[in-house]
């Protein structure tokens, strides 16, 4: 029996979790593939924490190489209850600046290239995004994030674009007419993936660079790790201090996701599918009420 844990998905620049404690490095395979590297499980904050850098330590996974099927499904094996998400992104919004911290409550699809469920093959499911992130660890990254200092965004919507490229002009002012305030390249199909493993899932954003949309700026990558170097250590700080106000024993709807998602009847899911997704399924398959 694997105790609660707290996963975290570490971003560009954010490949280690410095402080941990009571390392234990494993390496899982999974029936999704293999997930980005091998993951690191210890003490931080005073929480059991699982932690894996979602493009591996040498950097070397495109956004949509990265496995977040491997990647989610490893953190649930290795007894991750809820996950913090640490992502890079760019602003749509003026008063969004390089070096500001922002928590996403919605996401924008337009990944087009990535597998983006655990089921099918004989098993369905539909698990509801209205509200895809969960307001706890949301909340705690917020209030962290505004002790440690600088302008936090406590909500705002992320659009995730396929890449490796980044964007034109005319996408930028398109994705601002959507209303959307920040864009990335990593954090779906990973949401979906995180409700459909019944785990809670929230995002840490920090701002590199305000896209392409205003006149005078063009993203390069030279640029926006520069910046998020300089707050690498202020994220460090923040999840320590967020870490140590979640509970991974504590249960929520998030983890109760499938109860009105699951179609396909327990008794008809066959031993194929059991082998595959039993770690998604553990608890409507029998392996906790």
């Amino acid at each position: 029996m694997t105790h609660p844990s707290i996963g975290v998905l570490g971003g560009s620049g954010f490949y280690d979790l410095p402080g941990v404690t009571n390392i234990e490095s494993v390496e899982v395979d999974t029936p999704f593939g293999r997930p980005a590297d091998s993951l690191t499980i210890g003490s931080f904050s005073g929480r059991r924490v699982v932690f894996l850098p979602r493009h591996g330590r040498r950097h070397s996974l495109s956004p949509t190489e990265v496995n977040a099927r491997a990647n989610l499904y490893a953190l649930k094996l290795l007894g991750a209850t809820h996950v913090v998400s640490i992502s890079a992104v760019g602003s749509l919004r003026e008063t969004i600046s390089p070096g500001d911290v922002v928590v996403p409550r919605q996401f924008i699809d337009r990944t087009v290239a990535r597998p983006s469920t655990f089921f099918g093959q004989g098993v369905v499911a539909h698990v509801s995004l209205a509200d895809p992130v969960c307001d706890v660890v949301a909340s705690a990254l917020v209030d962290s994030a505004t002790v440690d200092g600088g302008l936090v965004h406590p909500s705002g919507t992320y659009v995730c674009i396929e890449g490796p490229q980044f964007g034109t002009r005319a996408e930028s002012d398109l994705m601002r007419g959507w209303g959307a305030d920040v864009v990335g390249m990593t954090n779906l199909p990973e949401a979906r993936l995180a409700r459909e493993a019944e785990l809670c899932y929230a995002t840490l954003a920090l701002v590199t660079d305000y896209d392409c949309w205003r006149a005078r700026d063009e993203v390069t990558v030279t640029d926006a790790l520069a910046v998020l170097r300089a707050n690498v250590d202020k994220a460090r700080r923040i999840l320590g201090d967020a870490l140590a106000t979640l509970d991974p024993a504590r249960t929520c709807s998030c983890q109760r996701s499938l109860d009105a998602a699951l179609v396909t009847p327990v008794d008809a899911i066959d031993d194929a599918a059991r082998r595959r997704l039993g770690v998604i399924l553990s608890r409507r398959l029998g392996g906790a009420p």
